[in-house]
Parts: structure tokens; sequence; C-alpha cells
């Protein structure tokens, strides 16, 4: 009996003993083995758990790939002492979308390496308890199969009406557009044709928007001819017609509206002023282009023009006379029920006036034209941040003492600077004495001098660089006074005389007009 109460109580001590060590290695923390959720630090397989934590082992069927078949996938690791903790050891006991079980352990350290977790596998069997077959649910499924077939069947029918309707109303819209339009998009008519057809039957303001639409779709772009601050010009053909297309840079806007805005005023139309055919704007979300469509002159401007070509006196007169007779047109108001108001250009200069195949010119450009409504004694001044070309401003402008309230300081300007490009055409004139030869004596010896054509230059070559600044006319034309020079040559002409004189009033005069008590340097 002793020996039997000797061998319980060292039991019992070992029995103790043993828990006491389990309890400290609880209430001390565990090493428990991790896979697939180890800490970012551990790479040996274990995790340290915190005291009171335990370790876990999770099983949970995933998809494979590459065979194609569920399979379960086992995780490690230790889980926090915390509340959520012990709420997933339960995990299991709750039923899972994707199947998954989990077990815990703290018992000893890598405990829960020898867990095996299981979950329920599915069954793709129907339940017969379920009730999925029950008269009562298949009544359920055809009732629901037939109410949606109902709604994608009267969706279908709203629809199939719909576009019958629409078709119907877009055949009818073309015929009512394309009725007015007949006359000007016939087969074989031309751009004069449709031109001359609005001329006589609308309003004198240029072709209907939509024709000018139609034509600008129907552009075939060729080459760059031309390209300056505010856009590039390229030849382009309508219907095998050669055309001017004047493509406005994105910024340049306001210019593009302007122009457009000018060009389809009443009666402008001219023969010395660039004929308009369309605008339009064609684009995306993520580019613009703003075309300006115009008649198309292949000898190109008068500044390219006078350094290719050295016209005679005939020829100089007939080039001056029909850029100022275009220039008129502008400044000249028409009164009437279709009157024209009177328009001031602001950007005279032999780039903006171009030169037709009968050698007679036609003034362009009129992003920066100002009008003038005498009825309301209104100066229209587009809201625009371009400015004209300082090497033809008047020196009203470059002094900025130019009257804004009057109309007279604008077509002054203009006057001006017209008197420059008169000045480009007089020195390149080819005179039928352009071999003038003439002895000049001087002290020493006699020199035998002949005079011909002189080349091109532009006003003030030799005063001013090649893009003059601000400051730079401004010393020359308003501080220095200096103004073209006349050659005395020029003189031999009787063409150029009469020129000369219109040089006179345009130049000359124009310095007492604007220094009424300065004397000409000329």
């Amino acid at each position: 009996m002793a020996d039997i109460l000797k061998i319980y109580t060292r039991y019992r001590s070992c029995l103790w003993i043993l828990l006491l060590t389990l309890s400290v290695k609880y209430a001390n923390g565990l090493t428990c083995y991790c896979q697939g959720h180890c800490p970012y630090d551990n790479f040996n397989g274990t995790c340290e758990a915190r005291p009171f934590s335990q370790c876990f082992a999770a099983v949970e069927e995933v998809y494979n790939p590459d065979t194609g078949l569920p399979e379960p996938e086992y995780t490690y690791g230790c889980l926090p002492p915390e509340e959520k903790g012990l709420m997933q050891c339960k995990g299991h006991l709750v039923p899972h979308l994707v199947p998954k079980s989990i077990q815990c352990c703290h018992e000893s350290d890598h405990c829960n390496r020898l867990l095996s977790p299981m979950y329920e596998i599915r069954s793709t069997t129907p339940d017969p308890n379920s009730g999925f077959g029950s008269d009562q649910n298949v009544h359920y499924l055809a009732l629901l199969v037939s109410g949606t077939a109902s709604v994608i069947i009267l969706f279908v029918m709203v629809v199939c009406v719909y576009v019958h309707y629409k078709r119907k109303e877009d055949k009818r819209q073309v015929s009512i557009i394309k009725a007015p339009c007949a006359p000007y998009l016939g087969g074989n008519s031309t751009i004069k044709d449709m031109v001359d057809h609005s001329q006589s039957s609308g309003s004198g303001s240029g072709l209907p928007l939509l024709v000018q639409r139609t034509i600008a779709k129907q552009l075939v772009m060729g080459h760059s001819i031309g390209k300056g601050r505010y856009g590039e010009v390229w030849m382009a053909k309508w219907r095998e017609e050669k055309v001017a297309v004047k493509v406005f840079f994105t910024t340049e806007e306001a210019s593009w509206f302007r122009e457009t805005d000018i060009y389809q005023t009443v009666l402008m139309r001219h023969s010395h002023i660039l004929g308009f055919i369309a605008a339009d704007i064609k684009g995306t979300g993520s580019w613009t282009q703003m075309l300006l469509i115009t008649d198309y002159h292949e000898l190109g401007s008068l500044h390219d023009f006078l350094q290719q070509y050295a016209p005679d006196g005939v020829a100089a007169g007939r080039l001056a006379f029909t850029a100022a007779s275009g220039l008129a047109h502008l400044h000249t108001e028409i009164f009437g029920t279709r009157g024209k108001p009177a328009i001031a250009h602001r950007d005279i200069k032999s780039k903006n006036i171009l030169v037709k195949r009968d050698w007679t010119c036609a003034i362009a450009d009129f992003g920066l034209a100002v009008r003038y409504i005498s009825e309301s004694q209104e100066i229209d001044i587009a809201p625009n941040t371009r400015v004209g070309t300082r090497r033809y401003m008047a020196p009203e402008v470059l002094d900025e003492s130019l009257n804004k309230f009057a109309f007279e300081a604008f077509k002054a300007a203009d006057i001006y600077s017209f008197g420059l490009v008169l000045w480009e055409i007089a020195r390149r004139c080819n005179t039928a004495s352009s071999t003038i030869s003439e002895i000049i004596t001087d002290e020493s010896q006699e020199k035998l001098v002949t005079y011909g054509p002189d080349d091109y230059q532009q006003p003030y070559y030799d005063c001013v660089p090649s893009d003059p600044s601000f400051d730079d006319m401004y010393n020359v034309v308003c501080v220095k006074k200096v103004r073209p020079d006349i050659q005395p040559h020029w003189l031999a002409e009787e063409v150029i005389q009469r020129q000369i004189k219109h040089l006179h009033y345009f130049i000359v005069y124009k310095i007492h007009f604007v220094f009424p008590s300065s004397p000409s340097k000329h």
C-alpha cells in the first residue's frame, strides 16, 4: 500500500511539472512552423508567436490552371492572442462558399506541422432533399424564363420601331438639305459656277455653309506652298480644280474666325481681293484643323514675284493699280439694303498681296481687319492678340498715337503701308531704257554709269535688320524720320514718274500728316 501511494505521489508531481512547463511555454510564446503566411523577415520556415498565441494549419480549395481541377492548398503560421485569433481557430465550424478549414494548437513548438485539417468536398450531384426538382420550383423557374423572354422581345420590338423611324427621318432630312444645294454641288459644277450662283441668288456673302463644309470634306491635299507665323498654306484639289488651303495653327483660332467673318461680309467679293471659297473646322478630340479655302494663284505673293521677275513700266503700273483697286474697295462703304461696311486691312505688305496669272494683284489675309459701321458709328475690332508686321507699321502705330476711335486713322495707316509696297514695285521696275547710260564727270575722270532694275529689297532694308524689333522701327521711322529713298534713275520712265507721284502722296505726304512740323528727309 505504501508503494502504491509513493508511485501515485511521484506521478502527480510529474503531471504538475508537465502542466507547469506547458503553461510557462504557452505564456512565454511559441515557435510555429510557417508556410505561406511567414513574416517578411523570416526565411527558415518558422515564426515567433507572442504569449498566449496559437499555431495554425489551414487548407483551402484552389483551382489549378495546369490540371484544370480544384485541389487543396495548405498554409501554416501563427495566430495573434487577441479575440480575432480565437475566432479564426473556430472558422471551420462555419460553412464557406470556397471550401476551407483550419486547426490550431499551442502544446509545443512546431505543433502545427503535424496538423492535417480537412474540408468537406463539394458534390456536383443535386441533393434530393433540397427540393430543387419539386413542382413548385419548376413553376417558379418557368415563370422567370417566360418573363425574361417577354421583356427581351418587347425591347427588340421597340428598337426595331425606333430604327425604322430614324432611317425614314434621316432620308427626309437629306432630301431637305440637298434640295437648296443642288445648284451648287451638281456633277459638273465648278467653283466659279457656284460662286457666281451665290452672288446672283444668295446674300452676296459667299457659299452656303453646307456647301462650304462639303467642299472641305472633299479636298485632296497636295503640297505645302508657304508657312508663316499664323499657319501654313497648302495647294489642294477639289474636283481637279486647284485651290489654296490655309491651315491655321490651333493657337490662332481668333485669326481664323476673324478672317472667315471678314471674307463673308456682304459684297466683299472683288476681282482684286483674294477669292474666298469655303471655311471649315475639321478634327477629333485630340487635334483640330481650321481651314480657309481660297483661289489658288501659282505666282504666289508679290514679295515672291518681285524677287523672280522685274516687270516693265506697264506691268509695274498694272500691279500697282490693281492692288490699289482692291484696297480702295476695302476702304469704301457701300450703302443700301445689302450694303458693305468700310474695312481697314491693318497688315498691308507685299507678302499679303497675291499675283494672278495675268499679272494683276489680289489682297489677302484679313485676320487683323476692322470694320466700320457708319449707321452706329461703331468700329468693329476683333479681340486678337496678333499684331501687324513691324516693318510696315505707320509712324502713328509705332508711337502708339493712333486714334482707335477714328476709322480714318486705320485707313491712313493702310495707305502708309501700301506706299511701301509701291516702293518695292518701283525698285524692281525694268523700264524700256533699263540700260540707260550717262557720263558722270568729276575732277579726275569721266565714268560711264549704266542703270538697270535694282535687286529686290524690303523697305528700310538698309536701316534695320531682317527681322526688326518694335524699337528698331520706332527709332528709324519716328525718331530719325527716315523714309525709303527714291532713286533718280527711276524718273527715266513716264510710268514710273506717275507712280512716283503716288509714292509722294503715300509716303512723303504721310510724314506731314503724322508729323506736321517735321520736314521730309527725302
